[in-house]
């Protein structure tokens, strides 16, 4: 039987940090772009996860976590109403969410999704990871990005886990950020 496969990473300074964003840094762009570099898959730090029910399908390969979703890997945490996780069949047909040996295609979070790693935080109305193209998702209203004063909001975050490219999308407001002088780091 081989380990559960974990299917993210935020490590400290994935989500949020503010230097990490590229380019001049302005108020009320409708699109920012930058990079975090330390948004990364990881295939090497056991995952718990937690939730009110689990229901199993195996036939349609997906996993329903509901109610108070938790879920712990290393030093990042991730909370929502739901979680679904669609997984792949493997050839010899042992693929299982409940086994540990599910090679998991993409997972979608609802109902308020909270993120967390050190100090750094993102919440959002929902989210999406997508495995194959290694692309992690948020979205709603009004997702916020933030790591002590430094602030980032506007309405979908997508980060591209390979190369640690992240955009940050108005959707017809404006992508508004607030920064703290003090955070900076002194050279």
């Amino acid at each position: 039987m081989s380990a559960p496969r974990p299917f993210f990473r935020l490590s400290a300074a994935a989500l949020l940090a503010a230097g990490t964003l590229s380019g001049p840094v302005a108020f009320a762009q409708s699109t920012t772009t930058g990079s975090m570099n330390n948004l990364k898959l990881s295939n090497d730090q056991p995952i718990q996860i937690e939730s009110d029910k689990l229901e199993i399908k195996e036939q349609e390969s997906v996993a329903y976590f509901t109610g108070n979703v938790k879920v712990v890997q290393g030093a990042t945490t991730m909370q929502a109403g739901n979680m679904t996780v669609y997984y792949k069949k493997k050839g010899d047909d042992k693929s299982s969410v409940a086994s540990g040996n599910a090679d998991i295609d993409r997972i979608l979070v609802d109902k308020k999704v909270f993120l967390s790693s050190g100090e750094q935080q993102a919440t959002a109305d929902a989210g999406t990871f997508d495995m194959a193209s290694q692309t992690f998702t948020l979205t709603g209203k009004r997702v916020v990005l933030s790591e002590g004063a430094n602030v980032f909001t506007g309405c979908k975050l997508t980060v591209l886990m390979a190369t640690g490219k992240a955009t940050l999308e108005s959707c017809g407001q404006r992508v508004q950020i607030q920064l703290d002088p003090k955070s900076q780091k002194k050279n």
